[in-house]
């Protein structure tokens, strides 16, 4: 297939009006932006991307999971479509670019073909999916966890936010329940572009990462039980201190995480501890381990470790451990094509690239089981998201779109 000219670049500046257009949609408190998933905020996002969608001429399908698809037609009927996008939902106090950089990028792509009279083989589909940040109703990624077959759509509908309210209800609420079955449409490629929200590619000034693998991950609940006694009358010999417990199992999960280097990770997120008063010695701790590799061998490598290592530390101690696996999936190996055409568009545009694991789950990880899917990264301000301070320069928008832009019409085939 032919490769698209090195002088083919978006139009940058449109590019970036777009992205502070759609940030006065759910403006935060402190610069970012407030637009969680089917809230008001949300539908007006999503309305104001349609509208710039039929501009470009598109035609927009919706999905019973509210997933927004906008069609460019290709010249060959019978070519299966290639998808390009991210998510346009945030979280509470989230940035301007997290997942709308790749959403508005698609755009872009589209705008720019149109700006130039290029057509493609196969179709471009620009695709804004429904509830990827899961802040409100979780899992994170669930429209397109659903599009996969990892969830069912009733088993979707029922999940519920903070104030009891259920993703259905709420998806029709608002006026974006679509009847196209889930599922249902075949890809030839999904690519998808995304800030890195790490400082990877800041910190060795590269323009652009070229993303080869998600990563896996396994969540494990821990409870440490104890005995609840009076901080001040318990000599130290007798206590029975689950607070200890979480402390030396927290410096286990570092251990493990830095032994199995590069790209293995591990922490302690969440902790309830019992019965959290300041003259009690805690009878109970419940918290969260989240060991995460590319590798699926060092997953399973960091896990049996843990769960040899762990309750003989707090045996060792008097408690008792225990532990269940509440979430867990095995990491993406992106598909080589669509990565190697990520990497000739870098190389083709003269941008300084490198490989990278993804650090976070993507819909692109979902996607990835189902179609050849690869991602493009582009830096972001100190690796900061999930945070209104969150910052990209105009530059590393457009060189991360430009990149987009080659490897989806290489792969959706210029027609001379």
């Amino acid at each position: 297939m032919a490769a698209p000219g090195e002088n083919l670049r978006i139009n940058a500046d449109r590019l970036w009006d777009t992205l502070m257009e759609m940030a006065k949609i759910g403006p935060g408190v402190a610069g970012g932006n407030n637009r969680q998933t089917l809230t008001d905020e949300d539908a007006e996002g999503r309305a104001l991307f349609k509208k710039w969608c039929e501009d470009a001429g598109l035609e927009m399908g919706l999905d019973e999971m509210g997933t927004m698809f906008a069609r460019r037609e290709g010249t060959d009927p019978d070519a299966l479509p290639v998808y390009v996008g991210s998510h346009l939902d945030t979280q509470p106090t989230g940035g301007k670019y997290d997942g709308v950089l790749g959403v508005l990028g698609g755009l872009e792509i589209i705008r720019t073909l149109n700006d130039l009279g290029i057509k493609t083989k196969h179709p471009i589909v620009v695709t804004n999916w429904t509830n990827e940040e899961g802040t409100r109703f979780a899992p994170a990624m669930l429209a397109s966890g659903v599009f996969a077959g990892k969830h069912s759509l009733d088993w979707a509908y029922d999940r519920e936010d903070a104030e009891g309210k259920k993703f259905g209800d709420e998806l029709k609420r608002i006026g974006w329940l679509g009847d196209e079955k889930v599922g249902a449409r075949k890809m030839h490629a999904f690519f998808e572009l995304h800030i890195e929200q790490g400082p990877i590619l800041e910190a060795e000034g590269i323009d652009i990462g070229v993303v080869t693998h998600g990563q896996g991950l396994r969540w494990i609940e821990c409870t440490v039980t104890g005995k609840e006694s009076h901080t001040g009358s318990t000599p130290m010999p007798m206590r029975k201190n689950a607070g200890r417990g979480l402390a030396q199992i927290t410096e286990l999960v570092h251990e493990i995480a830095m032994k199995h280097q590069p790209n293995a990770v591990g922490a302690i997120g969440h902790v309830d501890l019992y019965p959290n008063s300041r003259n009690i010695i805690p009878g109970k701790v419940v918290f969260t381990i989240d060991f995460r590799s590319h590798l699926l061998d060092v997953i399973n490598a960091m896990l049996d470790e843990f769960n040899e290592k762990a309750p003989k530390l707090c045996e060792a101690i008097g408690v008792q451990f225990e532990s269940k696996i509440v979430g867990q999936f095995d990491p993406p190996a992106f598909d080589e094509n669509c990565v190697k055409a990520v990497r000739n568009a870098a190389e083709r545009l003269g941008y300084s690239h490198r490989d990278i694991v993804s650090g976070a789950g993507h819909d692109a990880c979902w996607i990835n089981d189902v179609a050849p899917t690869a991602m493009v990264m582009c830096p972001c301000v100190d690796g900061l998201s999930h945070n209104e301070a969150e910052e990209i320069s105009k530059e590393w928008a457009s060189a991360g779109a430009d990149v987009l832009m080659h490897a989806v019409i290489e792969t959706a085939e210029i027609v001379e």
